[in-house]
């Protein structure tokens, strides 16, 4: 789906942003410092970059060139006679073209097709306000010298990243952590708390695990003056009353999917689709192909999968059936051009795969084989494709994963997705502790910092006045998905995909589709008995049988004992060295049990490996200071 002149460049900057305010500094003479933060996210934005730099502000963009690369450069700014105003964007806003004429028709006047201008002058027109107009995927930050002000504004998922660190006279930003780390004001610190919570797996809205920074929370604006900083929330998901039948708000599904689609599908660069084979990833795929073919196009897609995989794979409670058949379904039906990238564990288990993998996270996620596939898959496609779409978070918004069915994680009184892990290993909470060092074991009180992150998350849930019961829970653990479960990956799904240079793009994000499923009672998301009826009843047409039939499957993990035995290998190299860092978090003891294992360990086992390492990984590249004191 090619775009006509006048809707050129809707997504020319899905790049990295970054810059310093400071009212008691001269910014004019720390070029070199923005220019160090700037150049941390080259592959966020590999084919340009750019400065604005004024007495008390300056910003930095590095520029993913999809279209346009002559006219949209940035910082992009704009004269006023009271001083000028400059933007850095990263993202994109789908409904651009709809935006742009409303804006023309209010007087202004363009000299780019670029969706950044238009952002710019939603922002002259209504201030940080333009956002709530805004359809998409975004992280921009704008410097007014009419009031000497910032204004960091991030979109309502939490898809594109933005990060802050306070300073005695103003603020560091970026699209990442790196780049406010470059700065030689930010502290790389390390606290009990940042630690409890990279370990947790809550994602507390705002925590950045490094001490002294913050995310700025998705749906919400951030402004900086003179007077201090603010925060104030433009999107929040709210509560409201689902009049619809089952029969209409099936079609109201598939309206707006169709819609999202068509939006998304918009650029003149290559692009593909991430296919699963899950009916997720194949309903996007199925309608993407179906909305190419009337163009005379082919869509492309893609699919992770592991040297042996189909040969060797055996069921587990995860995941019941391997991906490629139904891939490979999927792609025959609706004609697509497919390539499956075929994983090896040598691959997998590449140490230099790791530290790529972290310096793109700035964090050691500990996901293992999960974020290194991940980060190949899309390093792969790169080769073919500029842009990609997803199924990302459909399980979030129609209600897909196990914890959302299993009594034991829907009664339990924290995450339900930390309720079903641990239900499913016993010895769960013993075993986890039994990993970190002796000493910090008692300090980090993870049980603690889990059962506060839970009250916490609950109080911001509206009710809905009547609903009780299982409903009202339902749309308790609905809502704690949306904003906290998703945001790990959909962070996990920008950094991996933009160190390769690829731009992902995640139509389930579309703020008007999670609303309305939001509040689509229980009853009605589950209306056949199972996971996703919603997404099912509504693309069932155009997919195979055996994927409308198929049992939700999480991403995929190896099942190769060489993989194992590969981080076995590690541990022992990890051991070997002394004094590593490491085994101030880590117990030395317990790495030291799991790599003489001569079989293949646990999936806790091979977790704890991959933690190790990662964490490992991690001290060597980031240095942190790392102040555990109780």
């Amino acid at each position: 789906m090619r775009r006509t002149d006048a809707a050129r460049d809707e997504e020319d900057d899905v790049c990295g942003i970054a810059g310093w305010v400071g009212f008691d500094h001269d910014l004019r003479t720390q070029t070199r410092a923005v220019d160090a933060m700037t150049q941390t996210m080259a592959c966020r934005g590999p084919d340009d970059e750019g400065t604005f730099v004024a007495p008390h502000a300056a910003l930095g963009h590095r520029r993913l060139a999809i279209i346009d690369v002559e006219h949209g450069r940035q910082p992009m700014t704009y004269e006023t006679p009271e001083g000028a105003v400059a933007l850095v964007y990263s993202g994109e806003a789908y409904n651009f073209t709809e935006l742009r004429a409303e804006l023309a028709a209010r007087g202004h006047r363009f000299v780019t097709d670029s969706d950044t201008e238009v952002v710019l002058h939603g922002y002259l027109e209504w201030g940080s306000a333009v956002a709530e107009r805004l359809n998409g995927m975004f992280a921009f930050a704008v410097w007014d010298a009419r009031d000497e002000s910032l204004t960091l504004v991030r979109d309502r998922m939490g898809v594109k990243p933005l990060y802050y660190y306070e300073t005695p006279d103003g603020v560091l930003f970026g699209s990442e952590p790196k780049a406010v780390l470059a700065n030689p004001l930010a502290r790389r610190r390390v606290t009990l708390d940042g630690l409890r919570e990279l370990f947790a797996f809550v994602k507390t809205p705002g925590h950045a695990v490094w001490d002294g920074m913050a995310e700025v929370v998705p749906g919400t604006v951030v402004t900086l003056d003179r007077r201090g900083l603010r925060t104030s929330t433009y999107w929040r998901l709210e509560t409201r009353p689902h009049t619809d039948s089952q029969e209409e708000t099936v079609e109201h599904v598939r309206a707006l999917l169709d819609d999202v689609v068509a939006r998304q599908l918009v650029s003149d660069v290559p692009r593909c689709m991430l296919l699963s084979g899950g009916l997720d990833s194949s309903a996007l795929t199925a309608l993407a192909a179906r909305q190419l073919a009337g163009q005379g196009e082919q869509v492309r897609s893609f699919a992770v999968d592991f040297v042996g995989q189909a040969d060797n794979f055996v069921p587990d409670e995860m995941r019941g059936t391997p991906d490629a058949p139904y891939v490979h379904d999927v792609a025959a039906l609706s004609g697509t051009e497919h390539r499956d990238i075929v994983l090896s564990s040598a691959e997998l288990a590449d140490p230099e795969v790791r530290r790529t993998v972290i310096t793109a996270r700035d964090l050691p996620a500990g996901l293992g084989d999960m974020d290194a596939s991940l980060y190949l898959l899309f390093k792969a496609v790169r080769q073919h494709s500029t842009v990609a779409l997803s199924g990302e978070s459909a399980d979030e918004v129609f209600g897909g994963y196990q914890q959302f069915f299993s009594p034991v994680a829907r009664e339990a009184d924290t995450f339900p997705w930390i309720a079903l892990r641990t239900a499913r290993r016993s010895d769960h909470d013993v075993a986890t502790a039994s990993m970190y060092e002796p000493g910090l074991r008692g300090r980090l009180d993870l049980q603690g910092y889990v059962k506060d992150s839970y009250r916490s998350a609950l109080a911001d849930v509206q009710p809905l006045e009547g609903e009780t019961g299982l409903e009202a829970r339902m749309r308790e653990i609905s809502h704690l998905h949306l904003t906290r479960f998703v945001r790990v990956l959909l962070d996990r799904k920008d950094r991996t995909s933009m160190a390769t240079g690829l731009e992902v793009r995640v139509p389930f994000c579309d703020h008007r589709l999670v609303e309305y499923v939001y509040n689509a009672p229980w009853a009605l998301k589950t209306y056949d008995g199972r996971e996703k009826s919603l997404l099912r009843g509504a693309t069932a047409d155009v997919l195979p049988h055996s994927v409308v039939e198929r049992v939700k499957s999480p991403y995929p993990s190896t099942q190769d004992p060489a993989y194992a035995a590969a981080l076995r290998a590690q541990g022992r190299e990890l051991l070997s060295q002394g004094d590593h860092a490491v085994f101030e978090i880590m117990d030395r003891d317990w790495l030291a049990h799991e790599v003489a294992l001569s079989d293949n360990p646990t999936m806790f086992g091979r977790a704890g490996l991959e933690r190790t390492l990662d964490l490992a990984t991690w001290i060597e590249e980031y240095a942190p200071t790392l102040d555990l004191a109780g």
